[in-house]
């Protein structure tokens, strides 16, 4: 039997383009958030708008789809488009101090997150050198847990070797920032949920002797990188192809290491839903892809009641009855947080027994 090569090439490229077609995402099945979950990302969007009013319309979409609870964004340069695209979100609020070299924002869920608190720290001249950008603290309450956000973006660049004795040796630079935050840290919230985010433009898994983080990192009863693993990993799942290089981060301190919460991180690849690809991506949105975490709230905690290992219409009773002789403890079912139990917990009851 003899064979047409011709014809077997064109079949052969006929099912990898049906097989690509059949496997191809689209932005809208990008996802992240939930209603069970504290959603928080950082993202370097790259001088935004990278692309003007095409990369307004691109980032609209990707929050509202992401549905985070708060995203930490580095790299803002035009803030009356910063909050023309916020009129776009009506879920969502945002902050920035000012768009100084492409400066720190906030952008946040309005119904879940409650601000106690934004500032800077580090802002005097002598903490320049170490921070081009002064680090931004947002202080919030999260279902009625406080949670301290840190957002930042360090001083680029630099030949991979840290040179002590140079002040303006980049992974000096980087070096002295990432001590101050852990320094600002062990003073000020010793005992708080801590997150640490942003754009820290240097690798946490590299060998120690070069590494700028290598002081926190073996500070490991207090702190942890909750991205380590993504920058141990394959290049595919990076937060900067370009390079490629994981530069983007999240650290945590050890009040979040806790097995009650389902701790999730992940490098939102935003570039695969898009029909253009990463070409698509870096001209009009970032040349980063954002990094995520997750921190999965238990159900079985949350609404099971009467303690029985099981969420079902008991709960729902002992709810019932909790709110018609008002004898319901807050801790256990003021399920919206808002310092009362009543009905409106049972909408949440009721919502979580026909998710299971």
């Amino acid at each position: 039997m003899f064979f047409n090569i011709k014809k077997i090439i064109v079949m052969i490229f006929l099912v990898h383009s049906v097989v690509s077609v059949l496997n191809a995402q689209n932005l809208e099945e990008l996802t992240f958030g939930d209603d069970n979950s504290f959603d928080i990302a950082t993202w370097n969007i790259e001088w935004f708008p990278k692309n003007d009013q095409a990369t307004i319309n691109y980032v609209t979409q990707i929050i509202d789809l992401l549905d985070l609870d708060i995203l930490a964004i580095q790299e803002l340069d035009d803030t009356t488009m910063f909050d023309q695209m916020l009129e776009d979100l009506p879920a969502y609020s945002g902050y920035y101090q000012s768009s100084w070299f492409a400066g720190l924002a906030y952008v946040y869920k309005t119904q879940s997150v409650e601000i106690n608190d934004i500032y800077e720290i580090y802002t005097t001249s002598p903490y320049w050198n170490a921070f081009p950008r002064s680090p931004m603290v947002m202080d919030i309450n999260f279902r009625g847990e406080n949670y301290v956000i840190i957002n930042n973006h360090f001083k680029c660049c630099g030949d991979g070797i840290i040179d002590f004795d140079d002040m303006s040796d980049e992974e000096n630079r980087r070096y002295t920032a990432i001590n101050l935050i852990k320094e600002y840290i062990d003073t000020n919230f010793s005992n708080n949920n801590v997150i640490v985010l942003g754009d820290l433009n240097d690798n946490i898994a590299e060998a120690s002797s070069n590494n700028v983080f290598q002081e926190v990192i073996e500070d490991s009863t207090y702190y942890r990188f909750a991205d380590l693993e993504i920058a141990q990993g394959s290049s595919s799942e990076w937060s900067f192809p370009n390079w490629p290089s994981h530069l983007d981060h999240i650290l945590i301190t050890d009040e979040l290491f806790s097995s009650e919460n389902n701790l999730e991180v992940q490098t939102i690849k935003i570039d695969e839903y898009l029909e253009g690809g990463w070409s698509e991506y870096d001209q009009n949105i970032s040349d980063h892809r954002p990094v995520a975490m997750k921190l999965s709230f238990s159900l079985t905690h949350n609404y099971d009641i009467n303690n029985d290992g099981l969420i079902n219409e008991y709960d729902f009773e002992e709810l019932l009855s909790m709110i018609l002789f008002d004898s319901g403890s807050i801790d256990i079912a003021d399920f919206n947080y808002d310092s009362m139990v009543n009905i409106f917990d049972l909408f949440f009851l009721s919502t979580a027994i026909q998710n299971i």
